[in-house]
C-alpha cells in the first residue's frame, strides 16, 4: 500500500523540529495581518500543518507556514512542538484526506458519538493500526495532540504521485459550488489563489500563495490568449502590478475558479464574458 504526502507539507520541515514551532489543532485556523480577530484575514493554516515561530504576543503567534507565508494565528490554535519531538505526520504511515471532508471518531462507529473533528481535504493523518483484513472499513489514527481516532478508510487517499491534467481537472470540478472564503486555502472554503495552489500543488508544484506573486513567478512561463491548453492558469485585474482573480482554464473556452463575482463560489466561467474579458491580463503555464 503506498501513501500519498502532499508536497506542501514535504519542504522544510526536518524529521525533529525545533522549539520554535508547532502545529495546528483545528481544522481551518485563520491566519490575521496583526494580532486581532478584528484584523484581515491574510491566509489560514490546516489541521496538522507545521508552523515556524517568528513572534509571539499574549494569546497570539506570529506564524510562517511552509509555503513561505507569514501571519498571526491564536495560540490556542496551536500546540508547541518539543524540543526533540518529532513531527507529526511526517514518518511511517501517512494518509491524506481525499473527501472534500472527514469526520473523525472516537471509536470505529458512525453512530455511537458526534465527530470528535471534521478535517478538511489535504489533511495528513498518522496511521496507527489497520484492524481487519486489507482493505478494511476502518483505520486507527493519531491525532496531532496525541488522541486516538478513528477514519473511514474511504475517505483518504493511498494513492502516490502528481495528478496529470486531466486529472487536476477533473479533481477541480469536485469542488464546485464551495462557497468563496477570502485568504481560504481549504475545502471549508477557498479563495481565487489558495484554490489555485492546490490544484498545482495536486500537479506536485509548491506555487506562492497570492495572484500577483504567482502570474510574476519564475516557475510559470507567458502564454498568449491564443495558445491556452488545459491547465493553464489565468489572471484577471487591472493591469499587470493589480492582479486580483486566477482560475485555470479547462478547454472550451471556459476555466474554473473560486470567485466573489455574482455568485460567490467555486464555479466555471467562460473566458469570452465581458466581465472576465474586460479584466484578463495574461496566462501562464507551468515549466
Amino acid at each position: 500500500m503506498r501513501f500519498f504526502i502532499p508536497l506542501l507539507f514535504a519542504g522544510w520541515i526536518p524529521a525533529i523540529m525545533a522549539v520554535d514551532a508547532g502545529v495546528v489543532l483545528r481544522p481551518v485556523a485563520n491566519m490575521y495581518a496583526k494580532s486581532s480577530v478584528d484584523a484581515g484575514v491574510v491566509s489560514q493554516a490546516i489541521y496538522g500543518a507545521h508552523v515556524r515561530y517568528l513572534d509571539k504576543q499574549p494569546g497570539w503567534v506570529k506564524v510562517k507556514t511552509p509555503d513561505d507565508y507569514e501571519g498571526w494565528i491564536e495560540a490556542a490554535a496551536l500546540r508547541d512542538l518539543k524540543e526533540g519531538e518529532k513531527a507529526y505526520a511526517t514518518s511511517g504511515k501517512v494518509a491524506a484526506v481525499e473527501s472534500l471532508f472527514a469526520h473523525l471518531y472516537r471509536e470505529n462507529s458512525v453512530n455511537k458519538h458526534q465527530p470528535l473533528l471534521t478535517v478538511p481535504f489535504e489533511t495528513r493523518l498518522e496511521v496507527v493500526a489497520e484492524p481487519g483484513a486489507e482493505g478494511g472499513r476502518w483505520l486507527q489514527v493519531r491525532l496531532a495532540d496525541d488522541r486516538p481516532a478513528w477514519v473511514q478508510r474511504g475517505d483518504l487517499s493511498f494513492l502516490n504521485g502528481p495528478l496529470e491534467i486531466d486529472q487536476v481537472i477533473g479533481l477541480a470540478r469536485r469542488f464546485l459550488g464551495l462557497p468563496y472564503t477570502w485568504g481560504g486555502t481549504s475545502s471549508f472554503g477557498y479563495d481565487c489563489s489558495g484554490f489555485m495552489q492546490m490544484l498545482c500543488r495536486k500537479r506536485g508544484v509548491v506555487i506562492p500563495r497570492d495572484a500577483q506573486p504567482q502570474a510574476h513567478w519564475s516557475g510559470l512561463t507567458p502564454v498568449p490568449r491564443l495558445n491556452l491548453r488545459k491547465g493553464d492558469l489565468l489572471y484577471f485585474g487591472s493591469g499587470e502590478q493589480k492582479i486580483t482573480h486566477t482560475g485555470m482554464y479547462i478547454g472550451g473556452g471556459e476555466f474554473i475558479s473560486s470567485t466573489a463575482h455574482q455568485r460567490p463560489v467555486v464555479r466555471i466561467s467562460r473566458l469570452d464574458e465581458e466581465h472576465w474579458t474586460r479584466l484578463f491580463v495574461c496566462a501562464r503555464r507551468l515549466k
